[in-house]
């Protein structure tokens, strides 16, 4: 649905207005200082006019009398001076003064984004578009800096102006003060209705689609590998095409309503203009007019027509500004789904127990819950095999204990400490993960190994890739652990990767691992290997394995076998392997004849 910035009651607005003011608010005495600077400057281009008038009469009283005409020329252009002085230091000081706050408030927008969407919920980021959300931000930090032009240069001066205006003229002339304050009045609500009810909902159709080109063009290079390997080039090329024409039909109708806009308020204008020429000429023809009388007031009109001319365009960019900050607001609206309890402590751990305890949970969304009153056991440095089809509770199970989701009834402790109780920094600290898929930064080999222990030394970092197998193939590489691995480690085969997400977790040297398969990918050279640095790193570690290939966890001290959210098998491989009809030994037999014919060849 296509909504105003002052749609829904002024939601939108009062969303980005509010959000605007808490910035300000950091920087009081800046922002005083730039308003008063604006009202300073406004305020001499008020006076000017009137000052010229009396000039030019001062000019006219030569021939009558010289000398006091002549001191009043001088007085009078001595204040024009001054008055053009104050606006050539007082814009000087404003620009000045707006820059620094300004580019105070954009890397500290940017940088509490940031901050709030790194600690949304593993949900949030799955169902977001990186592109788009880094499209968000950017798109806001600019806007912002216009926003900011807008109400402090733009519109504050114009309001100024008006009411100095009316002020000056009704002082003067009542009936000219009236026309003049009405007519800004009626024009002011004319370019405001037009850009609130005719451009806005067009400018946000076209920011959703921006959004959307960011998004449609992040997903298609990030995936280039894929579009590669399935000769997808044409196919992406035509969605991309897709989306950019939908966004230059959207973009089109908003700049063509900015069009007519501005053709509405530029006959507003004439019309306006007409009232002040005709009401400055009937009080001419009623006499007791100066010729200085009429040069302040077509003047302060034609200054006054500079200011309002610009109204409509500084409305536009209010509105544009509004509606590309809104996405960010909604963003920093969202709450954290999981957030450290008041006074939560730091996690210390001795054994490496973990226990769910009566443990409940269920998906937002689902009715029936996975886990209803689990409890298990893990004992500290057991070595635990988790086994089970696709959606039975694995991958759950471990998420719970890394706390990425809340249990909805009971708990889950770790050494007698409900996880939910400690600080989720500190608990994560002490879980090292080894994914099957490993992400890498797009940053060197070092700082991704390193990544697991942050200011460790090269030695140490260097001691880590040892023992994960890793330091042979880096020094291969031309710059080593300087060598810059390419957006999520796309230069490195899936073997290498897998060494150095090992590496990492050796250097983190948590007390709890969590292993999500590590091998099952790879060839059998880089298998070896990587199961020979796995075998080193659980030593001594409480191990959770999610396995996939059984074989692989043949040794470890349990196997939990689970099934809709239980475990509805446990023990030694052995032991499972000889229940009749058992998930495990099903699981096994099954995989066991896939790599039959493969054996045979």
């Amino acid at each position: 649905m296509n909504r105003s910035i002052f749609s829904q009651g002024g939601n939108t607005l009062a969303k980005v207005a509010k959000f605007t003011a808490r910035h300000w608010a950091r920087q009081p005495w800046t922002v005083a200082l730039a308003l008063g600077c604006v009202m300073v400057t406004t305020l001499a281009d008020v006076f000017t006019p009137l000052y010229i008038g009396k000039l030019v009469d001062a000019l006219g009283r030569f021939v009558t009398d010289a000398e006091v005409a002549h001191g009043e020329a001088l007085w009078y252009f001595g204040l024009l001076m001054a008055l053009g002085a104050v606006l050539v230091i007082g814009r000087r000081t404003l620009f000045a003064t707006i820059v620094t706050f300004t580019l105070r408030m954009m890397p500290q927008m940017a940088q509490e984004a940031f901050f709030h969407i790194q600690r949304l919920s593993t949900d949030w980021h799955t169902n977001s578009f990186s592109g788009s959300t880094v499209r968000k931000i950017t798109r806001a930090m600019w806007a912002l800096d216009g926003l900011n032009d807008t109400i402090i240069i733009g519109l504050f001066p114009r309001l100024v102006m008006l009411v100095g205006a009316s002020a000056l003229l009704g002082w003067h002339w009542p009936v000219m003060g009236l026309v003049v304050a009405i007519g800004s009045l009626i024009y002011v609500a004319l370019v405001i209705g037009l850009s609130v009810g005719y451009v806005s909902p067009a400018a946000q159709l076209a920011n959703s689609w921006d959004t959307k080109v960011g998004g449609a063009l992040a997903d298609a290079i990030t995936c280039n590998a894929v579009v590669k390997s399935f000769a997808g080039e044409r196919r992406e090329e035509a969605r991309i095409d897709w989306v950019l024409g939908k966004w230059r039909r959207r973009t089109r109708r908003l700049w063509m309503r900015g069009t007519n806009s501005g053709l509405v308020q530029d006959t507003a204008m004439l019309l306006f203009r007409g009232a002040i020429l005709g009401t400055a000429l009937i009080i001419g023809w009623s006499g007791g007019v100066t010729a200085g009388d009429l040069v302040f007031v077509l003047t302060l009109f034609l200054v006054l027509q500079g200011y309002l001319q610009e109204v409509g365009m500084h409305v536009r960019n209010l509105q544009r500004s509004v509606n590309e900050m809104e996405e960010l607001v909604d963003i920093h609206a969202e709450p954290h789904a999981i957030a450290d309890m008041p006074g939560a402590k730091s996690l210390v751990i001795s054994k490496g127990e973990i226990v769910f305890d009566e443990v409940q949970f269920h998906y937002q969304g689902h009715a029936t819950p996975l886990y209803q009153d689990f409890s298990l056991r893990i004992a500290g440095g057991e070595r635990v095999g988790l086994v089970g089809h696709s959606g039975s509770g694995k991958t759950t199970f471990v998420k719970l204990i890394q706390r990425l989701h809340d249990v909805t009834g009971g708990a889950v402790l770790i050494d007698g400490q409900n996880v939910a109780e400690v600080t989720q920094e500190s608990l994560r600290r002490q879980i090292s993960i080894v994914p099957q898929e490993p992400v890498l930064f797009h940053r060197t080999l070092g700082e991704n190994i390193a990544y697991g222990r942050p200011g460790a030394r090269m030695d140490e970092i260097v001691a880590a890739a040892r023992l994960a197998n890793a330091h042979e193939f880096i020094l291969g590489l031309p710059k080593g652990y300087d060598t810059l691995v390419g957006e999520r480690g796309i230069k490195l085969s899936g073997g290498e990767r897998q060494r150095v997400a090992l590496a990492r977790a050796f250097l983190a040297d948590a007390p709890i691992l969590i292993l999500d398969e590590a091998t099952s990918s790879l060839d059998s050279g880089s298998e070896h290997l990587i199961q020979e640095a796995i075998e080193r790193l659980i030593e001594g570690r409480t191990t959770l394995v999610i396995a996939h290939r059984l074989s692989t966890v043949k040794s470890m001290d349990r196997l939990l076998v689970f099934e809709r959210g239980e475990v509805v098998e446990e023990g030694k491989h052995a032991d499972l392997v000889g229940l009749p009809g058992g998930i495990y030994r099903s699981l096994y037999e099954k995989q066991a004849m896939e790599l039959r014919p493969a054996a045979a060849e």
